[in-house]
């Protein structure tokens, strides 16, 4: 399994971050994606990657909620990053319309600018939407090339939007939010290919059932395999070979 979505870097960790990473080489996940959220992060980002290498990959991005007034500044810093750094990705940029519209101008400008980058570098982009699918698509539309590509993480519209996201070329991010009772997810991916689906965890946040309201964690992505599992209604080996699959592809791994 890949974890295509981590912030294992962050204080919530602090404590046992090491066994954090052998629980999960234990329970199989066999390589761990860490977007970036803004330039505080950076460090951390790039430190874990060093400490684990060829196990865990560094993406840079400026996260659409810490957009603010100087966001250029924050750009600017990120992107010599994005040149000197080994990344794989250009993430978490994206439109977060839910918690405060103060800088919903500056989140479109500074995600053009990072979906420029990512098309400069030929990188993937790890997307984040929320309250904003519509917006989020009318900015892909106009800066669409050949060479963008990417996920929408952590995956939480309705039919016509993942057929929408598809369409354009993108996958889906999965995460724990597929085992609540109250998501509507397990209707929509029966619908859609698992050709279409990559797997991530988000932690610390979205823990998946049992562990909803807890810390989530990489090893925990196992139980969203086992959900996807009945979805498809396939054995876990299918999907963690598909999804995997599907990340190698996306990731270039």
């Amino acid at each position: 399994m890949i974890d295509t979505h981590a912030h294992l870097y962050l204080p919530e960790f602090n404590a046992d971050r090491n066994d954090v990473i052998l629980r999960a080489i234990q329970k199989g996940i066999e390589k761990i994606i860490l977007p970036n959220i803004d330039i505080e992060t950076i460090v951390d980002v790039l430190q874990m990657a060093s400490a684990y290498p060829k196990y865990c990959y560094a993406a840079m991005g400026l996260h659409p909620c810490s957009v603010s007034h100087d966001y250029m500044n924050q750009l600017e810093v990120i992107y010599k990053n994005v040149k000197d750094a080994s990344n794989i990705a250009i993430g978490e940029i994206g439109l977060d319309y839910y918690w405060d519209l103060s800088y919903s101008e500056e989140q479109v400008q500074a995600f053009k600018m990072q979906l420029g980058w990512a098309k400069e570098m030929k990188l993937p982009v790890i997307i984040h939407v929320r309250n904003s699918h519509q917006q989020v698509m009318e900015v892909i539309r106009k800066e669409w090339s050949s060479d963008l590509r990417g996920v929408f993480h952590c995956f939480s519209g309705d039919l016509a939007d993942a057929l929408e996201i598809i369409d354009l070329g993108f996958y889906l991010g999965i995460g724990g939010v597929v085992t609540f009772k109250n998501s509507n997810l397990s209707m929509i991916l029966s619908q859609i290919s698992m050709d279409h689906i990559l797997l991530e965890t988000d932690s610390p946040y979205l823990a998946p059932v049992p562990h909803r309201g807890k810390r989530n964690e990489s090893a925990y992505l196992d139980l969203v395999v086992a959900k996807l599992s009945e979805i498809y209604q396939a054995d876990k080996g299918t999907v963690i070979l598909q999804t995997t699959l599907n990340a190698k592809s996306l990731f270039g791994f």
